[in-house]
């Protein structure tokens, strides 16, 4: 693997910042939101994201035998839909924040998982508990944005990955288009903030996950540093005009 450089930044503004000022931020926001995190998916993407979730398990490669890791998986959007859509032989489902991974939790004893056999853990992507060469995939759905040492993160990744494993990423992008892009920062200033008022009446977290949203890296900029992290055969596939990203590599 090749040697990589590791700064942490203020994950609202992308500038170089000490890391507990995002994670801080990011165990308040979520622990707040958690309940009602998956409405607000819904609501805020119009519908689209149980698509990209499926875009993002079918990136992963997973089959029948797969030993999945799902970093920085909240509720279990991505481990549910990979349980339904591919399953693999497990599925290590973590989040940074314990409230999240408590709604995954039930909704593993509603079923959701169709039989795939789950374990739960709270992990700082940042510092992964698991061995070398462990997984088989990796997924992160909306994750890599809100860690402070990104490039720390993806080492781990590339890290637990097996030689050959795929690292399925899917996050908030910049649309390529200019007026796409300009009528989409509208909506993340003005209405993003609105649904968080709505459902949770705290639109100054919403307006954070706005802010980190422009601040985060480009397509190709995040492509760069899943090179530099290691990964191979690095790609990107765009959705709704780049409003969403999914990116994969390989190890």
């Amino acid at each position: 693997m090749t040697e990589t450089s590791h700064h942490t930044v203020d994950t609202a503004t992308g500038k170089e910042a000490e890391a507990a000022l995002s994670e801080e931020r990011v165990q308040h926001i979520f622990g707040t939101i958690a309940e009602q995190y998956k409405k607000f998916n819904a609501f805020s993407s119009f519908g689209l994201y149980k698509g990209w979730l499926r875009k993002t398990v079918d990136a992963a490669n997973l089959t029948p035998e797969s030993d999945l890791l799902d970093l920085a998986g909240g509720t279990g959007d991505v481990s549910y839909m990979a349980a339904h859509r591919n399953p693999p032989a497990h599925i290590q489902l973590t989040d940074f924040v314990p409230e999240m991974l408590d709604v995954a939790k039930e909704r593993l004893k509603a079923g959701e998982n169709c039989g795939v056999p789950f374990d739960f853990e709270v992990v700082d992507a940042q510092n992964v508990p698991y061995a070398d060469n462990s997984y088989d995939a990796v997924t992160m759905a909306y994750g890599i944005r809100n860690i402070p040492d990104r490039m720390k993160a993806l080492s781990e990744v590339h890290r637990v990955l097996k030689p050959g494993g795929t690292f399925a990423c899917l996050e908030f992008s910049t649309p390529p288009n200019a007026l796409w892009r300009a009528l989409y920062h509208v909506y993340l200033k003005v209405v993003i903030p609105f649904w968080g008022w709505l459902f949770t009446r705290d639109a100054p977290s919403f307006v954070y996950l706005a802010d980190s949203i422009k601040a985060f890296p480009c397509q190709k900029d995040y492509a760069a540093m899943l090179r530099e992290a290691g990964f191979k055969d690095v790609t990107w596939k765009n959705y709704a005009g780049g409003i969403v990203a999914v990116h994969t590599g390989r190890k």
